[in-house]
């Protein structure tokens, strides 16, 4: 079996998404479940693509965010008999609406909504929400409608989405995908860290680790850590992540009295990524939406505990499982989850902490996701997928 799998980018610096379904083409080759390609709308000559192993047809640049070009379409008309289904990352850009065009009636193809549905855009940015609204009954619906499945990473988000377009259709399958466990010598790992980070060696410090942007209350954090951890001047921050925005400025502006404990290595992979995770109390993450966050089953891969908003969408299964520990997403809820998790006794840290590795592997290790996406392109009937339901009821089997 082969599988297109088309996204905006697939440049690390775009965040989870990208890193996310390029480990779900590694495992599926691996473990001989499907090829994988990717086409995206990147320009040829991006310097990622200089290292990249996968097959990615680089067929950009588009126009502006949307991505419009002509070059897709002439691309997917040449090459998309060769694969036996198409898997569409990402809403509201060219991309989608390129492989319904070409895949309507022909081929079969599947859409990882990756948050994009979630209600909270439409009150974060009510002006943005307005022309949405008007893409969305002119093109995105019917991709949605027309999709073999559309595939949401927790139950909540799944919830969620149908209440930003009512009268919406689709069906739904929950899927998931979590991460690989990490591989390596995590003493190495730390070190490779350190390297970028020497400034909290034999220091205990908090983790943030994902793109700097409003969305993750990056802003939130800083200013909760200078409450809580103000006269305390042995815990330091890590913000760890690409600041395409230029929010770094910002965001040292709000900690004026732990400025100097508050550290931008900017943004880490491969091994200095996961020494973070390791070396890390603990990985805070007071986002204002997530439909799922990688970087939460990340950390717990690492055996380091959680602190998120209940934004997060896995927020239920992280308190259930007793991993992390839960609040809201405004200063106050930041304040206190800091605060909880200052006062937290060590007896106490450390059996949360041998509770992460276990509800990663129960939870969120990804192994399985390549066979349940081969499964929704086979010619075989869709036995034993996870949440398939349409907005109506469950999807008869």
């Amino acid at each position: 079996m082969r599988i297109l799998h088309a996204m905006h980018s697939m440049s690390p610096e775009s965040g989870g998404p990208a890193e996310a379904v390029r480990r779900l083409a590694q495992m599926a080759q691996r473990d001989g479940i499907y090829e994988a390609e990717f086409v995206t709308l990147d320009a040829p000559d991006r310097p990622y693509l200089r290292s990249e192993v996968l097959p990615i047809h680089a067929v950009g640049p588009g126009r502006g965010k949307y991505g419009y070009t002509q070059a897709l379409d002439r691309w997917l008309e040449k090459n998309l008999e060769r694969f036996d289904g198409v898997s569409v990352h990402g809403l509201w850009q060219y991309h989608g609406y390129a492989i319904w065009k070409a895949c309507h009636g022909r081929k079969p193809y599947v859409a990882f909504a990756h948050g994009m549905l979630d209600p909270w855009f439409r009150r974060a940015y009510p002006a943005k929400h307005l022309k949405k609204a008007l893409y969305w009954e002119a093109i995105e619906r019917r991709q949605l409608r027309d999709a073999t499945a559309v595939i949401f990473t927790s139950a909540v988000e799944a919830e969620l989405a149908p209440t930003t377009y009512r009268g919406s259709k689709w069906t739904s399958c929950v899927v998931p995908y979590g991460t690989t466990e990490p591989t390596g010598d995590c003493g190495l790992q730390v070190e490779a860290f350190l390297a970028a980070c020497p400034e909290v060696r034999e220091k205990p410090f908090l983790l943030f680790l994902g793109r700097l942007h409003q969305k993750k209350g990056c802003d939130l954090l800083v200013r909760a850590f200078s409450d809580v951890y103000g006269n305390d001047t042995g815990v330091h921050l890590v913000i760890a992540g690409p600041d395409e925005g230029g929010l770094k400025p910002e965001l040292l502006s709000l900690a004026v009295k732990v400025g100097d404990r508050i550290h931008f290595p900017g943004m880490l992979r491969g091994d200095a990524k996961w020494g973070a995770f390791y070396a890390a109390e603990a990985f805070a993450l007071p986002s204002h939406q997530e439909n799922f966050g990688v970087a939460v089953a990340e950390a717990l891969a690492c055996g380091t505990p959680v602190l998120i908003s209940n934004q997060v969408n896995i927020w239920r299964e992280i308190a259930k499982d007793g991993v992390g520990l839960v609040e809201e997403d405004n200063l106050d809820g930041t304040t206190r989850l800091l605060e909880r998790w200052r006062s937290l006794p060590q007896v106490e840290r450390e059996a949360m902490t041998a509770r992460c590795v276990p509800s990663f592997r129960q939870r969120y290790n990804a192994k399985e996701v390549p066979k349940i996406l081969a499964r929704l392109f086979s010619d075989q009937r869709r036995e034993g997928l996870p949440m398939m339901t349409s907005n109506s009821g469950l999807v008869p089997r």
